[in-house]
């Protein structure tokens, strides 16, 4: 089976906490505090595979997880970092966040490796509150959280050449004379429900990928037909063959289906649309008349395109199109087709702020990250520890923000999940 798209669901590590513990040795006095960190969370990366070519290994496994980063001890022990997760894909994938379709990875080169989600920091021990003025920190701070996200991974193929055409025009025949791919070949619509990739071997010893794009219909840029599941695999080509049957077996008319599949490859993409082409006339052996065969020739003239006429049954012409084929090649730059707007990696401090503050009736609300992390380390049963507290909201600038919402002493403030009670 091809799978080639499909969402998953991912979630780096949370960071272990920091411990509050206090050196206790005998004949030691006042040791002191020896709290150490916690662990960071493990971070995930997605990894190119060389072994794999399709998606099928996402569509049971959905749920991906790093491993947390272990908890502080005493005698400043620092706790042991969670491993990373790497999540391989084939190459050619493209990673996307699945709320806002940005995307954030293109997978297009041989072991290529990108960080996608980064774990929680690990917190730290009470040894690193120790001041002069506070020798005895019974308080530690608690291990970020790691990130989730849900995200959509799409394969587009890495062929040279794709072939166009409407369904039973002779893509897949022709394919399996140059390559040494069997695809399934019959006389009836949509025989090739799913891309097929050959390796054509030239004189020269070169050779190039043709993926054989199954059959593109009006609207398939809308979804209709087999849609556009197959035309996010012509965009990473570099050169399209554009296969129009000039036999009449099908009672169609090879111009007018060359302007539909253009038209649908223009809704799909601009780029796309101006992509380099070559007219290929097929089934020239079953021609009863060469009324169709003229009427491309002069398409071709008409579109200043390149023109081959071709036999994939008998061979007739197939040599001199696929040598052809070779030299423009080499005049086509490889290029990456998959433009990459705002690419992101995503940290813990992705696009939301430290702290934000605001009055929700007569609560007073202090949300974000930063004050998280500060509760996350404070002891509301030790002085000192409260102490440190509204010293750090003061220099956070908190203070001054929820003085301008007009707090009064007495005032709940809401801090994260803790209620308190405002004094000056």
């Amino acid at each position: 089976m091809f799978t080639d798209y499909t969402k998953i669901f991912i979630k780096s590590g949370d960071g272990g906490n920091g411990a509050a513990t206090f050196r206790r040795e005998k004949y030691v006095a006042a040791g002191g505090p020896d709290g150490g960190d916690g662990g960071n969370g493990g971070n995930i990366y997605f990894q190119v595979d060389k072994d794999k070519n399709t998606l099928i290994d996402f569509r049971y496994n959905k749920k991906f997880k790093a491993k947390n980063g272990e908890n502080g001890s005493g005698n400043n022990c620092n706790g042991k970092f969670g491993e990373d997760l790497y999540i391989k894909v084939p190459i050619g994938t493209v990673v996307k966040d699945a709320e806002t379709e940005k995307v954030l990875a293109d997978l297009s080169k041989p072991n290529q490796i990108e960080l996608i989600l980064k774990g929680g920091r690990g917190g730290r021990g009470n040894s690193h509150f120790a001041t002069a003025t506070r020798q005895a920190p019974r308080f530690s701070e608690d291990g970020e959280k790691g990130e989730e996200k849900e995200l959509i991974l799409e394969l587009k193929l890495l062929a040279d050449v794709g072939l166009l055409g409407f369904p039973n025009v002779g893509k897949s025949t022709f394919l399996s004379k140059v390559t040494d791919a069997r695809p399934k070949i019959a006389n009836y619509h949509f025989t090739t429900i799913e891309p097929n990739l050959g390796v054509v071997r030239t004189k020269d010893g070169d050779g190039f990928v043709i993926a054989d794009i199954p059959g593109i219909i009006e609207g398939a840029s809308e979804g209709i037909g087999l849609g556009i599941q197959f035309l996010r695999h012509v965009e990473r080509t570099r050169l399209l063959l554009h296969f129009l049957d000039v036999s009449g077996s099908e009672g169609r008319d090879p111009v007018e289906d060359y302007y539909t599949i253009n038209k649908e490859l223009k809704k799909y993409s601009e780029k796309l649309a101006k992509r380099k082409q070559i007219i290929v006339a097929t089934k020239i052996d079953s021609m009863q008349d060469e009324t169709n065969l003229k009427k491309v020739e002069e398409l071709a003239k008409k579109e200043k395109l390149e023109f081959f006429k071709i036999s994939s049954v008998t061979g007739e012409g197939v040599q001199e199109l696929i040598d052809h084929v070779t030299k423009v090649l080499k005049t086509l730059p490889k290029e990456e087709l998959v433009e990459i707007e705002d690419k992101k990696v995503y940290t813990l401090e992705e696009e939301k702020p430290q702290w934000e503050a605001h009055k929700d009736g007569n609560i007073f609300i202090v949300t974000g990250r930063a004050v998280d992390r500060l509760m996350g380390r404070i002891n509301i049963e030790d002085n000192e520890s409260m102490y440190y507290l509204q010293k750090s909201l003061k220099n956070m600038g908190v203070e001054d923000k929820l003085k301008e919402l007009g707090v009064h002493e007495g005032d709940t403030v809401k801090i994260s999940d803790w209620e308190l009670e405002w004094y000056n």
